[in-house]
């Protein structure tokens, strides 16, 4: 079974020389995030791509998620004041924008709210004129583009932004095949993208929500191939519970003959640091042998500062991994 290695690009890997560099390690797959791509920078992307040879590109929607927007990136400590709305153009200090708009009286006092994955949370104080007023209860970084986790609410998002199903059309006119749809929650979300997308095309179907783990069976049943975004997928699940939930992912996706890809983490020290952990090289293996058949970069490459170090690293761990077998001769070579 081959092991695929798929990058996602950003600006540490956007530049002619990194890229060239990352060509020749003969990359499965380059994913294009929506999520922190603008929709008019798009097709210039697509075309350095295809001027390039670089491909096969994947789009990766920016899905069924809350994001903070327009915002000043601050710091907030416990206990300050902040206020909450939808898609206000002006900045302003304590001022959280919520991206796509909402309905907000769905969101009542005493709502905790986690933003980013800085540990900042807060909790709504009152609701007025569809403004709230929230306290901050455990200190954090707010930035922008951050995703907005509110607590035990079921607050309803279209499965595809209107920036996703315009970044689609635009893709299909470069002949892109493949698509991840984020934050799979059911049936539905499948049937919605797949409105956008041809026959013969790739879905990859990301599980990152408690309904999309538990809807599950039927959102392998009808992709193409399967992605645990495992930060996402740990607002639901207990962090110390997270390679349970992959096992059980992986062992569905084995039942149905589906491709698993793993993201998140993988090697989150390599950002900053030329070299992985022993920890790192552990979860990698043991991703593998639960039987992913793909690896993520998503930070390592999009901004970190050894993107082509960390390819040469999980090329590494998936030689390592296919000589397991034969454990006597090759661990000391």
């Amino acid at each position: 079974m081959e092991r695929k290695i798929i990058i996602t690009l950003g600006p540490s890997t956007f530049n002619m020389g990194t890229l060239n560099d990352i060509k020749k390690q003969k990359i499965n797959l380059y994913r294009i995030n929506l999520s922190h791509t603008k929709e008019d920078d798009l097709p210039k992307l697509l075309t350095k791509l295809k001027n390039k040879r670089i491909s096969p590109i994947c789009i990766d929607t920016e899905g069924a998620q809350i994001r903070t927007y327009n915002i000043i990136k601050q710091y907030l400590n416990k206990g300050s004041t902040v206020y909450i709305n939808n898609l206000i153009k002006k900045k302003k200090k304590n001022l959280i924008n919520l991206y796509p708009k909402i309905n907000l009286s769905q969101i009542t006092k005493g709502t905790e709210i986690l933003i980013g994955f800085d540990n900042l949370k807060i909790k709504i104080l009152s609701n007025k004129k569809n403004v709230l007023k929230a306290k901050v209860i455990q200190s954090g970084l707010l930035e922008n583009n951050k995703g907005v986790h509110i607590i035990n609410k079921k607050i309803f998002l279209n499965p595809l932004t209107n920036k996703d199903i315009k970044a689609i059309k635009i893709a299909k006119k470069f002949k892109v095949r493949n698509f991840a749809l984020s934050f799979a929650n059911d049936l539905s979300s499948i049937k919605e993208i797949k409105k956008y997308i041809s026959k013969g095309d790739t879905l990859i179907s990301k599980i990152e929500t408690k309904k999309g783990f538990q809807n599950r069976r039927e959102i392998i049943n009808n992709s193409d191939i399967i992605l645990i975004d495992r930060g996402d997928l740990s607002r639901y699940v207990p962090i110390e519970k997270i390679p349970l939930a992959q096992k059980i992912i992986s062992n569905d996706c084995k039942k149905n003959n589906k491709e698993l890809y793993i993201a998140t983490n993988l090697l989150e020290t390599m950002i900053k640091d030329s070299n992985p952990t022993r920890a790192e090289s552990n979860d990698i293996f043991n991703s593998l042998n639960d039987g992913a058949t793909g690896l993520v970069l998503a930070a390592e490459t999009a901004i970190g500062q050894h993107p082509v170090d960390c390819i040469k690293f999980l090329k590494k761990c998936i030689k390592a991994f296919k000589q397991s077998k034969n454990k006597k001769k090759f661990l000391f070579k």
